[in-house]
Formats: structure tokens, sequence, C-alpha cells
């Protein structure tokens, strides 16, 4: 489901504010904090997707928007600075292992748990059938609705932590932090082979994706092309890669 990765920005956001907030009185707790706000933020949109039958990309707008506000509202309207006691209880973040930087065991780990989860365990099988076919998957008795809520949790929770990772590299939390990764990260799902009408693509087709997403994005800051200019090309090669990986058949109308 594309859909869970609509709030992203607001919800990576927003954990890097609590984060910031949070470190200086309560240490370790901001780790705690800012995952299950990410799984709750999650957790609710999903309820209001399935119980109120509101549109998964209505849903996750408004909880974009919302927590945006929330963290401008919390912020202050700036970013707010992680002193150097602080940064301490970051150290796993910016530190390095075996000559590789943390995040990169960190991502590793979490995508590791993803295919493994997708192969092995009932929530990854229903999850891929209910993106192929939902119709055939309540016929079946599997329980839709459960598994789709737990979709939702589990990207909160996933962009929650990224709010934690960038706001121990940067040194700061910021309402905006993560404004300019809303478009990077959807092209990366379709440009690793995931199909926007569901069904076909994986945890390990979206990390080759995400791969190829920042080669183009690192050559374009190398060669001196505007962090703006950059969202336009990210929005051209999102509509190139849903033009050659969307399935028509499953699409009777155009909307």
């Amino acid at each position: 489901m594309l859909d869970g990765e609509r709030p992203l920005a607001g919800n990576c956001s927003f954990a890097s504010v609590i984060v910031a907030i949070m470190l200086p009185a309560y240490g370790y707790g901001f780790l705690v904090a800012a995952l299950a706000m990410g799984l709750l933020v999650g957790l609710v949109s999903g309820i209001l997707h399935v119980w109120l039958k509101i549109p998964s990309f209505i849903v996750t707008l408004a909880t974009s928007g919302l927590l945006v506000s929330a963290a401008l509202l919390l912020s202050n309207e700036r970013a707010i600075s992680i002193n150097e006691s602080g940064r301490a209880y970051l150290s796993w973040v910016d530190g390095r292992l075996l000559g590789l930087p943390d995040v990169i065991w960190i991502a590793g780990i979490v995508a590791g748990l993803g295919i493994w989860c997708q192969k092995y365990t009932p929530f990854g099988r229903y999850s891929i059938a209910i993106g192929a076919g939902e119709p055939a998957t309540w016929a079946s008795g599997v329980k839709v609705n459960r598994y789709k809520v737990l979709a939702f949790a589990i990207s909160g929770a996933l962009a929650a932590l990224a709010g934690v990772l960038m706001a121990g590299r940067q040194g700061s939390g910021s309402p905006t932090l993560a404004d300019q990764l809303l478009l990077p990260a959807i092209a990366s799902v379709i440009v690793g082979g995931t199909a926007i009408t569901g069904g076909a693509g994986g945890i390990g087709r979206t990390a080759v994706g995400a791969l190829i997403i920042t080669i183009v994005r690192v050559g374009m800051t190398f060669v001196g092309v505007n962090i703006f200019a950059q969202q336009i090309v990210f929005g051209l090669v999102l509509i190139l890669a849903v033009a050659l990986t969307i399935d028509r058949s499953k699409i009777v109308i155009v909307k």
C-alpha cells in the first residue's frame, strides 16, 4: 500500500521535533515516545480508513497536514538544536561499525526484518493478496481490515524511526525536516517495481529503487542542481515510472 508513504514527511518531521524536545528531560524515553507516536498516528489513520470508509489518500493527506501543523506549534516554527549532552543519547545513530555508518546497519536490520515478515508471516502474504485482489481476499476469509490497519501502523512507526535517525544525523529537530523526502520516497517504491495498483513488489525491490533514487539525487547535487529543481526531476520520474508499471486492467475508470 503506497498510501502509507504519504504521511511520511509529516510523521518524520514531527518525530524529530519530539526527539529534540524530550531529550534534555527524558533521555532515552524520546525513542519510545517518538515510535509510539508514529505507531498511534498510523493506527488512527488505518482505523479511519477502514471504519469510516474514507479513501486512504484523503486520510493520509489529512494526517500529514495535522502532523506538520502540530510540529510547527510545538517547535514555535523553528528548528530545535540538540545540545551536546543530548547528542550522547544519539551516538548510536552517528557512529560507525566495521567501517560503515550505523544508519546503514539499522536500515539493513529493518529491511531484513521486513523481507522476512513479507515472505514468512501471514501479514506479509495477506498484504500482497489484498493488493492483488481485495474482494477475493475477503472471500477467502481473511480479516482484511485488520491487516490494513496493521500496515498503516507499521508504516507510521517506521516513518517516526526515520525522523529519529534524521534528528540524530543533523543534530536538530525541525517541523520542515522531511519536506523534500515525500517525492523521492514514493519514487523509490515505484522505481523499485511496486505496482501502484497493488499485488506486485517487495521490500527488496524498494531497497533497489531507493539506491537508484539516491544515486540520482547525489549526482544532481554533485553537478549543482538546485534542490527545488531536483523535486521537478523526481516528479517526472514518478510520472514515468507509474506510466510504465501501472496495471491498467485493474482500473476501469480513471478519475
